[in-house]
């Protein structure tokens, strides 16, 4: 049957086989996906997450179980990415826990290793929900505790395990309807068989699976970050001054509407954000004199900022020279109160929310979710006592609360899930309040904005009543499939008329990468000859890739 216990040079192959084994079937289980949208997908995240740990452990040798373990159980923690990933690295550190100090193990401490990781997964996850990953690792780990109350024999206990998930995985698509009617089983579920066959390999014949992939280098991380607020580098700026700065109201019944019509005649980049006492101002100009004194007649004007974008586009260029040069991370310590991280793809994206005030902006989102550690670099690259972090996407929140633990200094997650809620809480961001309070206020912006999105499907499917076919127009509102269509356009303004309700003022079509800005104004024309006069219409540059529109309603 194979030997009593396992040793750690045994363990550290079984893990590094493991990784192989999802690496080599990752794109079978993203398939598994039953949403067709495109996404981080599941096989992906599960095999970078895991391979961070396998790089790790190919640098050791003669270590014990408990340092392997708490070896990969580390680098899987830096690693993790999107949801499936984090509860990966969150089994392995469960697992972790349970072989710390142990030489060797085992059937009776593989067992309960498992069941530990098992624990700490459903800890972290607010709604465990059943047919998923968490079942397979639940019911695996209990049928292990239960056979190793009579055997102990580490090989064995590893085959029933093996044997559970596989059958716990069978059983997906009974817990979820939705599985049930793609006919397909839980796709974090697969991936964490593969895992644990991977590791059967080893304990029970010897054999390592071998990478298949055509190079197996170490994951090059796509994080990309920009420091300063002014253009990207190869962009042409047409505006001199950032200009920001808050009007108190010298009347509740202020009307923002008519300092955001004289801003658009004046420059672009325009953001007028109102609640019942103040106006939040941001525009580019080349005469931020003129925009001062339109805000005066609307009330007193207070955190007035200035800055020429040109000569911080230069400083920019001469600052990323010597980063490609020295090509080396480097923290900073904490200078003042308050900094901001938000993830975000597109150059135009990206660059709002530096302006906006983001020191540091993470690339990624759909289909590209950043791993706990990019995000942690980010974080311990902001010279802030306390970082706000906005993940902007439902698959990255719990990779960026992972780094809280981890970073060495005060970190707020904000779970926001779209760019539009992202943007809302930068704009409720204030200097003069605690943490707490701007907490509260940024998450409140945030839920108060509408989202919807354009994109088209990545698979055909049969989901939710919708029979879907590869590369149709999909329309997502608030994350949600609302409908299917043939034309990107039709699909934006069908979209964005349901979205506006009786209190909607302000509608921002972020279109994507391939959408052209005629066809952006084609579309908000579509949209203005279709609503009230009241609601204004605006179109942002964000050259994010997958979506074609990202639509915020306020």
């Amino acid at each position: 049957m194979g030997e009593d216990v396992i040793n750690g040079n045994t363990l550290r192959d079984a893990i590094i086989s493991g990784a192989n084994n999802i690496v080599n079937q990752k794109l079978a289980v993203d398939e598994l996906n039953v949403f067709p949208v495109p996404d981080g997908d599941t096989g992906t995240n599960m095999s970078m997450t895991i391979s961070a740990g396998a790089r790790e452990l190919k640098r050791l040798s003669g270590a014990t179980v408990g340092e392997v373990s708490a070896a990969a159980a580390s680098a899987l923690l830096r690693g993790a990415r999107g949801n499936s990933g984090v509860i990966l690295s969150l089994l392995f550190r469960g697992f972790s826990k349970g072989l710390s100090g142990l030489e060797s193990a085992d059937g009776k401490d593989l067992a309960g290793a498992l069941s530990l990781g098992v624990t700490a997964a459903y800890k972290a996850v607010m709604k465990p929900t059943e047919g998923t990953i968490l079942t397979v690792a639940r019911l695996a780990a209990q049928k292990a505790v239960e056979a190793s109350e009579t055997e102990t024999n580490a090989v064995a206990i590893w085959r029933i395990i093996v044997d559970e998930a596989r059958a716990a995985l069978e059983t997906t698509p009974e817990l979820l309807p939705v599985l049930k009617k793609a006919g397909v089983v839980d796709a974090g579920g697969k991936g964490l068989v593969v895992i644990f066959e991977g590791m059967l390999s080893v304990f029970e014949d010897g054999v390592m699976i071998e990478d298949k992939s055509a190079a197996n280098k170490p994951a090059e991380t796509f994080v990309s970050q920009k420091n300063a607020a002014g253009a990207e580098l190869e962009e042409e700026i047409n505006f001199t001054y950032c200009t920001e700065f808050i009007v108190h109201k010298a009347s509740s019944d202020t009307n923002p509407l008519r300092l955001r019509a004289y801003l658009e005649t004046i420059g672009d980049s325009v953001v007028v954000v109102d609640d019942e006492e103040i106006i939040k101002v941001h525009v580019h100009t080349n005469n931020p004199g003129n925009a001062l004194q339109e805000g005066l007649n609307f009330g007193t004007l207070h955190n007035m900022k200035i800055e020429n974008m040109r000569e911080q586009h230069e400083n920019k260029v001469a600052e990323a020279k010597v980063a490609q040069e020295v090509h080396e991370y480097v923290p900073v310590d904490p200078a003042v109160p308050f900094g901001f991280v938000a993830v975000a793809a597109g150059d135009g994206l990206q660059q709002l929310f530096t302006e906006l005030g983001c020191n540091k902006v993470v690339s990624g989102g759909q289909t590209m979710n950043p791993s706990t550690d990019d995000i942690l670099k980010a974080i311990e690259s902001t010279p802030a006592k306390t970082v706000f972090v906005l993940p902007n996407n439902k698959n990255i929140i719990m990779a960026a609360e992972q780094a809280i633990s981890l970073a060495d200094r005060q970190v707020v997650v904000l779970p926001t899930r779209t760019i539009p809620q992202g943007l809302s809480a930068m704009l409720a961001f204030d200097p003069d309040c605690e943490v707490q309070e701007n907490q509260m206020n940024m998450l409140k912006a945030a839920e108060h904005v509408l989202t919807g999105s354009v994109t088209f499907a990545a698979r055909d499917s049969d989901f939710d009543g919708h029979k879907i076919k590869q590369g149709e127009i999909l329309a997502l509102e608030g994350g949600k499939l609302s409908f299917t269509e043939s034309d990107i356009e039709r699909a934006a303004v069908r979209l964005t008329r349901q979205l506006v309700k009786r209190d909607s003022t302000f509608i921002t079509l972020i279109y994507g990468d391939g959408i052209t800005e005629e066809d952006a104004e084609k579309a908000a024309e579509a949209l203005r000859s279709k609503l009230p006069t009241s609601v204004e219409v605006h179109t942002v540059n964000g050259g994010q890739p997958v979506y074609y529109y990202i639509i915020s309603v306020e």
